[in-house]
């Protein structure tokens, strides 16, 4: 059994698709399949962390676990500090967050953030990236960044990061970061206490409130392709169709 648990945070109201976690994917709820997804690694626990009655009656008549949390959480990972003190967990512990859209999260990359963090008792927090393209470099929907040495993050942007002063772009040099985040429990519960990032704020990547902390953010590339998740009607019919 590997030594982390995973949580899946899952928000009734989405602005591109109305009760998202809740929305049919060949026969089961998006959540559902999320769930389905981190079941198959043998891990610690696996909870989905909800505001929702409704996503947790779902969660639990698939044989799943869920934790109610309050409502007024300004994020996700707010969502996640209130779980980890429900259940109780080590401040040792690690916890991997998988989000509720992303039902094609491949299972190793899932294992990999968090034994990333394992790896570097150091660091607070981990995440993975990939390589990114001209396209992506330029598209401000698309999070890049950029690493020390010892693989930690330096930055984070939607912005052309690194740009490139004497070429068209700098090929072979762009990450494009993936969303999925492994945390030292300790560390999670310090992150309501983090001062407020004035930058974060501006670029909307709350991760620049772990940076300016002082953090170390482990990173890595990911070991398997991963496929975009669910975010709008398109993006739920495309995945559907992967289950069908």
């Amino acid at each position: 059994m590997h030594n982390f648990h995973i949580l899946i945070p899952a928000r009734l109201a989405s602005t591109r698709l109305p009760n998202k976690p809740l929305a049919d994917v060949s026969g089961l709820p998006l959540v559902v399949r999320v769930l389905q997804r981190a079941l198959a690694i043998p891990t610690e626990s696996v909870h989905v962390v909800t505001d929702h009655p409704s996503i947790a009656s779902v969660v639990e008549a698939h044989g799943g676990a869920a934790i109610m949390t309050r409502v007024d959480h300004s994020s996700g990972t707010d969502r996640l500090v209130e779980a980890v003190s429900i259940l109780g967990l080590d401040d040792q512990a690690v916890v991997v967050n998988v989000q509720g859209d992303e039902p094609l999260m491949p299972v190793r990359c899932i294992e990999q953030v968090a034994n990333l963090l394992t790896e570097r008792p150091q660091s607070q927090m981990s995440t993975l990236f990939d390589n990114g393209s001209r396209e992506e470099w330029l598209d401000p929907n698309v999070v890049k960044l950029v690493t020390d040495a010892s693989g930690h993050a330096l930055c984070f942007s939607r912005s052309p990061i690194p740009y490139s002063r004497d070429a068209d772009w700098p090929e072979g040099y762009v990450k494009r970061h993936i969303g999925l985040y492994a945390y030292r429990v300790g560390a999670l519960k310090q992150w309501p206490k983090l001062p407020h990032s004035s930058v974060g704020a501006m670029e909307s990547l709350e991760q620049w409130k772990a940076l300016e902390a002082g953090w170390k953010i482990a990173c890595g590339k990911a070991v398997e392709p991963v496929p975009s998740g669910v975010d709008s009607p398109e993006d739920l019919a495309r995945v559907s169709a992967l289950f069908t």
